[in-house]
């Protein structure tokens, strides 16, 4: 990976997306060790603590996939409540995990299962549950 940029987790999130990556299909390998290496090199704190201007779970963000200068605006979930949300993407979709803990402005070169390399930059986060006092969301 050329370019990764330093990542905050929120701890419950942390957790919820460790029991996800132990428990991932062979189909979801690939997204699962990419995850768990978000994980492992993060900086995980307290829900409370979470910077406004971070992607966390359930997150609304706006981003840009600057390798097909498409933007778009989704809101980052688990994959149990994709169902449930009209804009949803999954954590545990390649594009997906490439979102968490990652800042406004910030930039990424993230890995598609294809072998491909995506970059993708977070341009606003326009709702955010710890912005919104929803610690355990």
């Amino acid at each position: 990976m050329s370019s990764r940029p330093p990542i905050i987790i929120n701890r419950l999130d942390a957790e919820r997306l460790q029991r996800l990556i132990d428990q991932a299909s062979d189909k979801d390998r690939f997204v699962a060790d990419c995850l768990e290496e978000e994980l492992e090199r993060g900086e995980v704190i307290d829900p409370e603590e979470i910077p406004t201007d971070v992607v966390s779970m359930n997150s609304q963000v706006q981003f840009t996939d600057l390798t097909r200068n498409r933007q778009m605006i989704r809101t980052l979930v688990y994959p149990h409540a994709l169902a449930s949300t009209e804009d949803g993407i999954s954590v545990m979709a390649p594009i997906g995990a490439g979102l968490i803990g990652l800042r406004i402005g910030d930039e990424i070169d993230w890995p598609l299962p294809d072998g491909s390399k995506t970059r993708l930059r977070i341009d606003a986060i326009l709702w955010q549950p710890e912005r919104e006092g929803q610690f355990h969301r």
